[in-house]
């Protein structure tokens, strides 16, 4: 259970930070996309023995690249080229479970999430990789902040936009592979997208949005993983369905000040 909480509360902040880039850039899907693209790494790493998280992390951010060149060197749309990535790694993936004989409980735990399976060599490959992500968002915060919000005056200032995009891209990949023992494949996404959306409602700037969106990311985790632990309840499903919870308040507490201050 410390594990689990110590662990939670790091990829939360990871999560909430890089959730704040991908609802102003609109690109939500990607959460799904490469969650669900990088069951092929896991399911190589099970059928092969090797480490499921950093296989799936080098996948994940092969994957993260050919989305993002397929947005800007094809004709092709931003959902296209998710929807095209999501099904083929899919597809591998399930084809690869093929070859694998018998039960394996570790991938229903990739597929669902159960933080309380997270053993220290879970934690420590989770929490070295999220500093190397925390690293780069620190460093490069300023330049991707401005490619985020005016990439055409990024460009035309000497900015080298694309790798800047790239970074962002590659930084969401990576930190989905880090959660999804958290909250699975299947549900990852809501993570990476919930907080943004409940924190935008009480927000006028980025920089308040960033560190509200960082608030209610680990406080969904940690009050979604402290009630599944007591109601005995999949910690995967009690945390999304915590900050569902969250949002419909939040949604009708700013609607209550609305109609109150008229």
């Amino acid at each position: 259970m410390i594990r689990a909480l110590l662990t939670g509360t790091f990829v939360s902040v990871l999560l909430g930070w890089l959730g704040t880039f991908v609802v102003t850039r609109k690109m939500s899907f990607i959460g799904d996309g490469i969650a669900h693209a990088s069951l092929a790494g896991i399911a190589l790493a099970i059928l092969l023995g090797w480490a499921p998280i950093p296989t799936a992390v080098v996948l994940a951010s092969i994957i993260a690249v050919i989305i993002y060149f397929l947005e800007k060197k094809t004709n092709i749309s931003s959902d296209m080229a998710i929807a095209l990535m999501l099904t083929t790694g899919m597809a591998i993936g399930i084809i690869l479970l093929h070859f694998y004989q018998g039960y394996q409980p570790e991938l229903i735990s990739y597929l669902f999430g159960n933080i309380l399976t997270i053993n220290t060599y879970d934690m420590w490959s989770i929490v070295i990789i999220g500093l190397m992500v925390l690293v780069v968002l620190l460093v490069f915060y300023r330049k991707i902040l401005f490619s985020t919000f005016d990439p055409i005056g990024a460009y035309l200032s000497g900015s080298r936009v694309w790798v800047f995009d790239l970074l962002l891209y590659v930084s969401t990949a990576v930190v989905i592979i880090l959660s999804i023992k958290l909250v699975g494949v299947i549900l990852v996404s809501s993570l990476l997208v919930t907080p943004s959306a409940i924190a935008k409602m009480f927000v006028r700037s980025f920089k308040s949005f960033t560190l509200l969106t960082i608030i209610f990311s680990v406080s969904i985790v940690l009050f979604g993983l402290i009630s599944s632990y007591y109601l005995d309840l999949p910690s995967g499903a009690t945390i999304i369905l915590t900050g569902t919870v969250l949002f419909i308040l939040a949604y009708f507490f700013k609607l209550f000040v609305k109609v109150f201050k008229r």
